[in-house]
């Protein structure tokens, strides 16, 4: 829900910014892993019992995670690299409740659990809407960018990050700030559903 506002906000810094990883050689799927590493680091310091730091490697996580596609725009976008930083994105975004549940597993295991199968929910209707999105040669308007369709919602990468830099901040709450978001989760669930019945109507 936040994304398109908060990608035109910080859209001026990342093309600098990839202005400058071009000019050095840098290749955009070489960010895509290098932020990756970054965010499993994150996961780790979390699952350690440091979550600030894990904070921290989160947000920079996330800053690689812009770069790549700002730098990608400045070459050439190629479907392995919006294949390679799709996926990784979602392993990140798994990996985080799992740390949590590790680092305390009688206080936050069920909560992990609750939120990962929503994300679950989240990412296949995403991923199947793209493909069938693809298919017939459909854009999403709002987001031109994207490697492939994105399909919005009341929970996507903006209100990831929030709930995740939430979790960081008082883990104490972690389960509440789990299940709180994994309604969420489960809302948009339905409104792709929603989206999906209607904008793929069978033919007549």
């Amino acid at each position: 829900m936040l994304d398109r506002a908060g990608l035109a906000l910080v859209e001026p810094a990342l093309t600098r910014g990839a202005w400058w990883l071009r000019r050095m050689g840098v290749h955009a799927d070489a960010v895509t892993m290098i932020g990756f590493t970054i965010g499993l680091g994150a996961a780790v310091s979390i699952a350690m019992g440091q979550p600030l730091a894990g904070l921290v490697l989160l947000l920079a996580n996330r800053l690689a995670d812009g770069l790549d596609g700002a730098l990608a725009r400045l070459t050439q976008p190629t479907d392995r690299g919006a294949f390679l930083d799709i996926t990784l994105d979602f392993v990140f975004y798994a990996s985080i409740p799992l740390a949590f549940a590790v680092h305390d597993p009688t206080a936050n295991a069920l909560a992990a659990a609750v939120l990962l199968a929503t994300f679950i929910g989240t990412a296949s209707s995403f991923l199947a809407f793209a493909l069938l999105a693809e298919r017939r040669g459909l854009k999403a308007a709002d987001y031109p960018s994207k490697g492939i369709y994105y399909l919005g919602g009341l929970t996507e990468g903006s209100e990831t990050l929030v709930c995740f830099a939430l979790m960081c901040l008082w883990p104490r709450h972690f389960a509440w700030w789990a299940y709180g978001f994994a309604a969420l989760c489960a809302l948009t669930l339905g409104t792709r559903v929603l989206a999906g019945w209607r904008l793929l109507p069978p033919p007549r």
